[in-house]
């Protein structure tokens, strides 16, 4: 059992789970009213479910589907989880076990708004990797379906609030999350391509792919700062088009070692706008 465990906890990605848990929590917090909302407690089990078995559902499906195109990619065994034969019925088993957690959950939700939301995020989650609709083989729907990583925010929101964020919120994810995934692709295209893969990534090339980046993540901003109404701190969210900017621009700035940057960027604002939506709560 306690090796089931440990393999789970592998399989989940641990430096991922802020994307997640992070996104279910600045969704929650963005609907609170007060603090008493977070001693609720569905507040600490779907907490639980978005940081540890949300992550064991997406890259679960992610290593099974990928078990043939993982072969040529290095970063599957530097710093992902590269899935072997013997380990695939561990693999399925544990699969299974989450797929109907995910299932029980459904009917314990108050109304349907709350259930096409999980719904809509259990969908995704499989069918990113899984045949036959494999969105991440398909130019464009590789990134728009990258909003399974917003969805627990847009979730967390309707559980406190019973209302649907706004959708300036939902748009300034939506960019977040396309420019993430499409950033992330670039250092694959030569594996995917030898596999067959062809992401929006593979689609335009390196140079295209970072400047495409760079409109999202420069959208986020945007909005970010509007949103804000000009508050000083906002604009750090420039960090985000500044990254690729220097990927595009310095020859000496490898996007192989600048991805593995951004989980500590997307924690470090992610944390400050959690502390600053809670203050902004208790006071």
């Amino acid at each position: 059992m306690l090796e089931k465990v440990k393999y789970a906890l592998k399989v989940s990605r641990f430096r991922f789970w802020i994307y997640t848990g992070g996104t279910f929590v600045i969704g929650y917090t963005l609907g609170a009213e007060s603090i008493s909302d977070f001693y609720r407690l569905e507040y600490y089990l779907y907490l639980f479910y978005f940081f540890f078995l949300a992550n064991i559902f997406i890259y679960g499906v992610n290593d099974l589907f990928d078990l043939s195109t993982d072969k040529e990619n290095p970063k599957k065994e530097e710093k992902e989880h590269k899935l072997v034969q013997n380990k695939i019925k561990d693999l399925k088993s544990i699969l299974y076990f989450t797929a109907a957690i995910s299932i029980l959950l459904l009917f314990f939700q108050n109304n349907w708004l709350q259930r096409a939301m999980f719904s809509s995020f259990l969908f995704l989650s499989y069918f990113y990797s899984a045949t036959p609709l494999r969105f991440k083989s398909k130019p464009i729907m590789d990134f728009s379906s990258n909003m399974l990583y917003i969805i627990p925010g847009i979730f967390a929101y309707v559980l406190v609030s019973e209302e649907f964020p706004s959708i300036f919120l939902v748009l300034a994810g939506f960019f977040h999350i396309s420019a993430m995934h499409t950033f992330s692709a670039i250092p694959d295209i030569k594996y995917d391509k030898k596999v067959g893969i062809k992401t929006t990534a593979v689609l335009l090339g390196k140079k295209p792919s970072l400047v495409l980046c760079i409109g999202f993540w420069s959208m986020l901003a945007w909005l970010t700062i509007l949103l804000t109404r000009l508050y000083p701190l906002s604009f750090i969210i420039l960090i985000y088009p500044i990254i690729p900017l220097l990927v595009l621009t310095k020859e000496n700035m490898k996007i192989e070692k600048v991805y593995w940057f951004l989980p500590y960027v997307n924690t470090g604002l992610g944390g400050l706008l959690f502390t600053f939506l809670l203050l902004e709560i208790i006071l």
